[in-house]
């Protein structure tokens, strides 16, 4: 398995951090979600399936290796803890609750990437297939060419629109922040994406004419209160 194949699940309590880790993950080629506690890992776990989950192990309520001894009864999913506290007995503990590796922090960046790596390539490769068409009412949705069709009539995007679009179809079904929008929208539109979450709601409300029988009563691209937007799927 090779990272632009791999989608991962973060789990830190510590909104920085989480954020800083998705988006080095992402600029190495790798899908990311993010949870916040294990509350909401397991609502995630709970309709999507995950390559591989970076755990943060202190974390309020429900800790890292509470949920990992859970999980593994019921998921084999590769898990990658990670700790403040990097003492022989901690990694100990963290290996037999059933992790797959134990990284102690402050830790390099690059080294994170190498375990990630190593334990991708020690898990059998899945066979993934992705749909080429997603359904959206009368419309379909191309994603292998990041196009939007009206039976054999191709709907004009812009830039930005077609970004947006993409960007959610690669997490349908799952929330996307703002702040990951804005993202990564920056790193390819340029200008289009300056002026922060105002200018993704603009944008949002300009790509829901094209696709929404009634923009108003969003079928698709439904808001999720307090995080941003997700893509609904027919």
């Amino acid at each position: 398995m090779t990272a632009p194949d791999a989608h991962l699940l973060i789990v830190d309590d510590d909104e920085r951090i989480r954020a800083l880790l998705a988006r080095f993950l992402r600029k190495n080629g790798f899908m990311v979600s993010m949870a916040r506690d294990a509350a909401q890992a397991r609502r995630l776990l709970a309709g999507l399936e995950f390559d591989m989950i970076v755990l943060d192990v202190m974390m309020p309520g429900e800790d890292g290796l509470a949920l990992t001894r859970d999980l593994r009864t019921r998921i084999q999913t590769p898990i990658l803890l990670l700790t403040a506290r990097g003492e022989i007995e901690d990694r100990i503990t963290g290996l037999e609750s059933g992790a797959d590796d134990y990284l102690a922090k402050p830790f390099e960046p690059r080294e994170l990437l190498l375990r990630i790596g190593a334990i991708l390539r020690r898990v059998p490769a899945a066979e993934v297939v992705q749909p080429k068409f997603l359904t959206l009412g009368q419309l379909r949705y191309d994603t292998e060419k990041g196009e939007l069709w009206q039976g054999d009539t191709p709907m004009r995007l812009t830039g930005t629109e077609a970004a947006l679009l993409r960007r959610l179809a690669a997490s349908r079904g799952q929330p996307v922040s703002r702040a990951d929008l804005i993202e990564d929208l920056g790193r390819g539109n340029g200008d289009e994406a300056e002026g922060g979450e105002r200018a993704i709601d603009v944008q949002m409300t300009r790509l829901r004419r094209k696709i929404e029988p009634d923009p108003r009563e969003p079928r698709f691209l439904q808001t999720v209160r307090g995080t941003g937007y997700m893509l609904v799927v027919d």
